[in-house]
C-alpha cells in the first residue's frame, strides 16, 4: 500500500457543502502507513463544521475497507485562514453558471426577499407571500437562504428531516401549496452553521440546482437580513432576480432597510416594491389603528428607490402565533392579515416582470 492507493479510496469522499471529493480540495494531508497502522490527518474549512462527523465517518469507512487488517485513524483539523481564502478563490474561478430552470430562458420570476436587520419579519412576509400566491393558483417554490437562522421550517410546520432524493437531485417537501428547501431540514435543533463565505455560495448553488424544483411560476428566497455573502452570491448568479424590501416603520429601522434596497440597485436588481410590517395596531375595542411604532418609514425608501409600497400589514398577535404553529395567516384570506398578503400577492403578480438578461 502506499500514498496513492489512499487517496484513491477518500476520493470517493465528499465534502457535502462543497460537493467536491476532500482530496480534490487538499483536505488530506500527513499519510502514515506501518505495518498495524493507517492515520491521515484530514482539515475542514472551519473546526465548526456541522458536518465534521460525517465526514470524519466516511472517511474512516474509507481507509477500512483498505486497511488490511491495520488500525485506522483520521485525525480532524481546520484550515488556516491563508488556506480558506486560497480554497475561496479557486472555487470561485470554477463557480457555476446559473443554475437551470432560473437562467436565461425561464418562465419562473424569483423574488428575493431582503431586510437591512433582523427583527422586523422579512421571514414571515416571505412564507406568507408564498402560500398567497400558491393560493391564488401559482405553482410557488421557496428557499430559505437565512442559513445562520432558518426560519421557514417552523413557519410552515416542517420537521427537521433531510428531504428525500431521486437521481442524485433533492425532492424538496411541499405543505400549503408551497416546495420549500431549508438548511432547516439538514441541522439538529440548536445546532449552529459556522461557515465562511465559499460554503454558503455553494450552499446556495445547491438549493438553486441540485433540487428538483419543476419549472414554478415564482420561486421566493427569505435572504438573511444585511447585505452579506448570500445577498451578493444571489446577486451574482440570479441576475434576473427581482427584490422585495421588508422593513417596519420606526427610522432606525428604515434606515437600515434603505442599505438593502441600495445594494439592490447597486447590483442593478429591480426592487419591484416595498413591504411595511407591524405597521400600525387595530384596538380591539375601538378599532381604531394606532401607529406603534410610527409612520411613514416605508413609504420614504420605496419614494428613494423609485419603487411601490405593496402593503401595509398590521401589528397582530396571532400572526405571531400562527406562525410558530405552522398555519401561515395568508391559508385564511379573510382574515385581516391574510387579506393584507393577498392583496401584496395580487400586486406583485400584476407588476410585469424583469426581462431575463
Amino acid at each position: 500500500m502506499n500514498n496513492d492507493d489512499v487517496l484513491a479510496a477518500l476520493a470517493t469522499v465528499q465534502d457535502p457543502e462543497l460537493q467536491r471529493s476532500v482530496v480534490d480540495l487538499g483536505m488530506i494531508r500527513d499519510i502514515e502507513i506501518t505495518d498495524d497502522r493507517l492515520s491521515v490527518r484530514l482539515v475542514l474549512t472551519t473546526a465548526a463544521c456541522p458536518l465534521k462527523g460525517r465526514i470524519e465517518t466516511e472517511t474512516h469507512q474509507a481507509l477500512a475497507a483498505i486497511a488490511g487488517g491495520r488500525r485506522v485513524e483520521v485525525v480532524m483539523d481546520a484550515m488556516s485562514p491563508e488556506e480558506c481564502d486560497r480554497l475561496a478563490s479557486a472555487l470561485s474561478e470554477d463557480a457555476r453558471v446559473p443554475p437551470a430552470p432560473f437562467g436565461p430562458g425561464s418562465r419562473t420570476r424569483v423574488l428575493a426577499v431582503a431586510s437591512g436587520k433582523g427583527g422586523v419579519g422579512k421571514s414571515t412576509v416571505t412564507a406568507n407571500l408564498a402560500v398567497a400566491l400558491a393560493q391564488q393558483g401559482h405553482a410557488v417554490g421557496l428557499i430559505d437562504a437565512d442559513v445562520y437562522g432558518p426560519t421557514i421550517p417552523l413557519m410552515f410546520g416542517m420537521a427537521a428531516v433531510a428531504p428525500e432524493s431521486h437521481d442524485g437531485k433533492l425532492v424538496p417537501p411541499e405543505r400549503h401549496g408551497v416546495k420549500v428547501v431549508s438548511m432547516g431540514f439538514f441541522l439538529e435543533d440548536d445546532e449552529p452553521v459556522i461557515w465562511r463565505g465559499p460554503m454558503l455560495g455553494r450552499a446556495m448553488e445547491q438549493f438553486l440546482g441540485d433540487v428538483l424544483w419543476g419549472s414554478p411560476d415564482y420561486l421566493l428566497i427569505d435572504l438573511p437580513p444585511g447585505t452579506g455573502d448570500i445577498a451578493l452570491t444571489i446577486a451574482q448568479i440570479l441576475p434576473s432576480a427581482e427584490m422585495i424590501v421588508v422593513t417596519t416603520p420606526q427610522e432606525a429601522a428604515s434606515k437600515i432597510a434603505a442599505k438593502a434596497a441600495r445594494m439592490a440597485l447597486l447590483t442593478k436588481h429591480r426592487i419591484i416594491g416595498v413591504v411595511e410590517n407591524m405597521s400600525y395596531f387595530i384596538c380591539p375595542s375601538c378599532g381604531e389603528k394606532h401607529f406603534i411604532f410610527g409612520h411613514g418609514g416605508a413609504f420614504e425608501i420605496a419614494r428613494a428607490a423609485g419603487t411601490t409600497l405593496l402593503g401595509r400589514i398590521p401589528l397582530d398577535e396571532s400572526t405571531r402565533s400562527a406562525g410558530d404553529l405552522g398555519t401561515p395567516p395568508a391559508l385564511d384570506a379573510e382574515s385581516p392579515v391574510g387579506a393584507v398578503f393577498h392583496e401584496i400577492a395580487r400586486a406583485v403578480d400584476a407588476l410585469k416582470p424583469s426581462p431575463k438578461p
